[in-house]
C-alpha cells in the first residue's frame, strides 16, 4: 500500500492542519534542541557561555543554508512529480538529491573550517566568549554531513505528504541532545564544546534512523532507485534541482548572512547585548514555529495542486493559511504583551543587565510575530510554485537589500543602536508578503 499523500482532492483545512501539526511539533523540538544547549551552559557558564553559543549557533546555522534550501527545492519537486502522475520518476529525484547534498555538505565543512577564524572575526565575537565560540562551530562544522542528510531524508518525506516520522525523528535527536547536554557539559564539564559535541552525536544518531526507515519502506514510497542513480546524478533532474535550488539557498544564506551581519554590529555593544540578541532569536524563532510548519506543508499542497493544474484548490490553500497564521500571531503577540519581563528574565537566567537590554523589545516582537504569520501564507505560493525567477528576486529582496539596508538606516543613520538594528531586521520580515501579493495577482504562478 503506497503511503504517498495526494493532496488534490479533499478538505483543504483538515489536510493542512493534520499534515502542518507534526510540522510545529518538529520545529517546536528544533527549538527546545537550540535551547537545551543555551540554558545548559548558559547555568554553567552565565552570559559568556550564552554568548557563544549565540555566535557559534548563528555561525552554523549559515552553514546550513544548501542543505535547507536544496531540500526544500527537493521537497516541492517531489510533490510537482507526485501532483502531475510521474511517481516511476521519484526514485531517481531522490539519488539525485541525496548525491548533490552529500557532496556539498563535505566541501561546506572544509570550507568553514579553513575559514572559521576569520568568520568569528569578522562577527566581532566578544572577546570573553571567542575561545567557547571557537570551539562550539567547530565540532557542528565537522557533523555537518548529518544536518544535511537529515534535511534531505526529511524533505523527501513532506514532499510526499509524510510529516509524522520527520517529527518522530526530530523529537528523538531532541531528547538525545538534552540527556547528552547534561551529560558532557553539567557532568564532565565540557561547556560550549559539550554542547557542540551534543548536538552532532544527536543528529547523526537522527539522520541514521530516518536513513534506514525510507529504505526499508522504499516500497511503500514507490521510490523505484539503484545504487548508480546515488553516485551518478540524472542531468535533467539535477537542472531542475539547481534551477530551484539555488534561489533558495540564496534565500536562506542571504538571510543568514544579513543576520551576522546585524549581529556582528550588536555584538560590538557588549556582551549582555550580544547574550541579549540570542535570546531575541530564540523569541523570532518561536514566532516562527506555526508558520514555518504552515509554509512547509502549504508548499507541498501548493506544488501538487499547480502541477495537477487545480489553482482553485490553491486559492483555497492560500486562504487557509491566512486564517490559522494570523490568529496565531495575534495571540501570541497578546502572550508576550503581558509576560515579556518573564520571559526575557526566563532565558537570561535571572541576569538583570541582559534583562534590562531587553527592556523595550516588545514592539520588535510583535512585528516579528506578524512578518512570520504573513510571510508563510506567500512563500507556500512562492516556494510550491516552483518559480525560479521570482525565489531569486525574493531571496535578493529579502535577504540583502532590505535587511541589511533596513538595518543600517535604523541602526546608524538614525542612531537607534542595536535596538535599530532588530528593527530593520523585523521589517524586512515582510518582504516576501509584498512579493508574493504582486506574484499572486499577475497570475505567473499558474504557469510551469
Amino acid at each position: 500500500m503506497s503511503k504517498i499523500k495526494d493532496f488534490t482532492q479533499g478538505k483543504i483545512s483538515k489536510q493542512l492542519v493534520i499534515f502542518a501539526a507534526p510540522l510545529f511539533l518538529s520545529n517546536l523540538m528544533q527549538v527546545v534542541y537550540n535551547m537545551v544547549d543555551m540554558l545548559v551552559v548558559g547555568n554553567v557558564m552565565g552570559k559568556v557561555g550564552i554568548s557563544a553559543v549565540s555566535v557559534g549557533g548563528d555561525l552554523c546555522n549559515l552553514l546550513t543554508f544548501i542543505a535547507i534550501g536544496f531540500s526544500n527545492a527537493g521537497q516541492v519537486l517531489v510533490a510537482k512529480y507526485i501532483g502531475a502522475g510521474e511517481r516511476e520518476k521519484l526514485g531517481r529525484f531522490v539519488g539525485t538529491l541525496t548525491s548533490f547534498l552529500m557532496f556539498s555538505a563535505l566541501g561546506i565543512s572544509v570550507i568553514s573550517i579553513l575559514f572559521q577564524d576569520a568568520l568569528l572575526k569578522l562577527m566581532n565575537t566578544p572577546d570573553a566568549a571567542y575561545s567557547s565560540a571557537a570551539e562550539y562551530s567547530f565540532i557542528c562544522m565537522i557533523g555537518l554531513v548529518f544536518i544535511y542528510g537529515y534535511n534531505m531524508v526529511s524533505a523527501v518525506l513532506r514532499g510526499m505528504g509524510d510529516s509524522r516520522h520527520p517529527f518522530i525523528f526530530v523529537t528523538l535527536a531532541a531528547c538525545t541532545n538534552l540527556v547528552l547536554d547534561l551529560i558532557f557539559v553539567m557532568g564532565l564539564g565540557m561547556g560550549a564544546a559539550g554542547a557542540a559535541l551534543a548536538t552532532v552525536m544527536s543528529q547523526a544518531l537522527s539522520f541514521i534512523i530516518s536513513a534506514v526507515f525510507l529504505i526499508k519502506n522504499r516500497e511503500a514510497f514507490e521510490l523505484k532507485a539503484n545504487v548508480r542513480d546515488f553516485i551518478i546524478p540524472d542531468k535533467k533532474m539535477l537542472s531542475s534541482l539547481v534551477k530551484l535550488g539555488i534561489p533558495m539557498a540564496i534565500k536562506m544564506a542571504s538571510v543568514q548572512i544579513s543576520k551576522l551581519f546585524v549581529n556582528s554590529f550588536i555584538n560590538s555593544y557588549g556582551v549582555e547585548v550580544s547574550a541579549f540578541s540570542g535570546i531575541a532569536n530564540k523569541i523570532s524563532s518561536i514566532s516562527n514555529l506555526i508558520s514555518a510548519a504552515m509554509n512547509t506543508s502549504g508548499s507541498t499542497m501548493v506544488g501538487q495542486n499547480i502541477a495537477a493544474r487545480k489553482y482553485d484548490r490553491v486559492k483555497g490553500i492560500l486562504k487557509s493559511l491566512s486564517v490559522i497564521t494570523l490568529s496565531v500571531s495575534t495571540f501570541m503577540t497578546v502572550v508576550f504583551f503581558f509576560f515579556d519581563t518573564e520571559i526575557i528574565g526566563f532565558f537570561a537566567d535571572g541576569d538583570a543587565a541582559v534583562t534590562e537590554v531587553g527592556a523595550y523589545f516588545m514592539p520588535i516582537a510583535a512585528l516579528l510575530f506578524y512578518a512570520s504569520a504573513l510571510r508563510a501564507i506567500m512563500n507556500a505560493l512562492l516556494n510550491g510554485s516552483g518559480n525560479y525567477k521570482v525565489n531569486f528576486a525574493t531571496a535578493i529582496f529579502d535577504g540583502i537589500i532590505m535587511r541589511i539596508g533596513l538595518a543600517l538606516l535604523f541602526g546608524i543613520v538614525l542612531d537607534m543602536k542595536y535596538y535599530g538594528f532588530w528593527l530593520g531586521d523585523a521589517i524586512a520580515g515582510f518582504t516576501p508578503f509584498v512579493i508574493g501579493i504582486v506574484f499572486y495577482a499577475t497570475g505567473r504562478w499558474k504557469k510551469p
